[in-house]
């Protein structure tokens, strides 16, 4: 293929590995943003990588008042796991653990109905039987919804999330730029124009993880260490001698529509920070996953 650049930057011929799962989308309200963002952040946890349980966790977005169910300001959270059972059980744990203690908390299921193949129904878990008998169904907020007492009032959780049953993600692509201040300046960038479509979730990580390990046998994900520039001298770096830092762009979304329009635009955004040297991507083998999403074919 011809050679591709995007803002001058040369764009590298080659793959990003994706795989599919379940995925719920999750939306957490509170009496102010304050305790919807703690109780949010609480809920989402130790979810930001997918190589160790418990389900993937990130959050999407900001809602005011006016988008939300019950009036008041929200987060919403995108949890993602590759089977429905362990997304269920993470999901009641998250919302348990994460939710439920905070002040004034509600949790509605924020997929749209119309992307929706399988649901997670919360009752007869934790999430109702906290109650210790005094919950209730109720309809409240124009959904189906369990009452559960607590010591500032009630919690109100509905008691079905709609599930997408092959979410996409794994839309990845590295930023390789000439300093780390350059490096963060144009993977905020990047995060900045994916955040703006809807129903997309991105990341950035500094981690760069690889499938499996060289040097270790039982390790599920490790440094990539074609990519760390602490690591340029080493046989298999990847690296050109000017790089200083590489942050790993990630796109997650219902479709695979949405992934791609997110790695195209992130792209463009990052692309366009002086110092930014190259655009790669990295896949494994099939390790990961079977989707292919080619650097070069998100502009034809």
């Amino acid at each position: 293929m011809a050679r591709l650049e995007i803002n001058d930057v040369p764009i590298q011929d080659d793959y990003s590995e994706t795989f599919s799962g379940r995925l719920a989308r999750v939306l957490v309200t509170s009496v102010t943003r304050r305790w919807a963002l703690e109780a949010a952040m609480e809920t989402k946890g130790l979810g930001r990588s997918a190589t160790s349980p418990p389900c993937e966790a990130t959050l999407e977005r900001e809602v005011g008042p006016d988008e939300t169910p019950d009036g008041r300001p929200g987060f919403i959270i995108q949890m993602m796991d590759r089977k429905l059972e362990q997304l269920a059980e993470c999901l009641v744990l998250r919302l348990r653990k994460g939710a439920l203690p905070n002040p004034g908390t509600s949790v509605f299921d924020a997929l749209p109905a119309e992307l929706a193949e399988e649901s997670i129904d919360v009752e007869g878990t934790i999430i109702q039987r906290f109650g210790d008998g005094w919950e209730e169904t109720i309809e409240a907020f124009g959904r189906q919804v369990f009452r559960v007492p607590k010591m500032d009032g009630a919690f109100h959780v509905e008691r079905r999330f709609g599930v997408v049953r092959e979410a996409v993600t794994g839309g990845m692509f590295l930023i390789l730029a000439d300093s780390g201040e350059t490096a963060l300046g144009a993977a905020e960038a990047a995060l900045e124009a994916v955040s703006r479509i809807p129903l997309v979730v991105v990341k950035n990580a500094a981690s760069g993880s690889k499938v499996g390990a060289k040097n270790y046998h039982d390790m599920v994900a490790t440094t990539n260490h074609h990519y760390c520039p602490a690591l340029a001298g080493d046989a298999d770096s990847a690296l050109p001698d000017s790089v200083r830092c590489v942050y790993e762009i990630i796109v997650s979304a219902p479709r695979l529509e949405e992934v791609r329009q997110g790695m195209r635009v992130g792209i463009e955004a990052a692309t366009a920070t002086d110092g930014v040297l190259h655009i790669h991507t990295a896949n494994y083998g099939g390790k990961l996953g079977k989707g292919k999403i080619h650097l070069h074919g998100l502009f034809e």
